[in-house]
């Protein structure tokens, strides 16, 4: 069944610089890079420069797509068996 959660459901929370909290369509992310500080690419080619890990980023975006069985699917995916 696919996930039918609301915009907010797409979202993971990240800090700004400054602290400031922000969410992020974790869908768009394309790229996260440590410059050093963790600047994260978007689809649409918009850099956001984060205060969390690169590393933080990653598990919150993974975590979010374990919630809505897109984790599974990339897995399975990449395992070769699916050809």
């Amino acid at each position: 069944m696919p996930y039918l959660g609301t915009p907010a459901h797409f979202m993971i929370e990240l800090r700004r610089l400054n602290n400031e909290t922000f969410t992020i369509n974790a869908l768009m992310i394309e790229q996260i890079q440590s410059f050093p500080d963790t600047t994260i690419t978007l689809l649409n080619g918009k850099k956001v420069v984060v205060k969390d890990r690169e590393q933080t980023v990653i598990e919150l975006a993974t975590e979010f797509y374990k919630k809505i069985g897109l984790q599974q699917s990339l897995n399975k995916a990449g395992d070769g068996k699916n050809e």
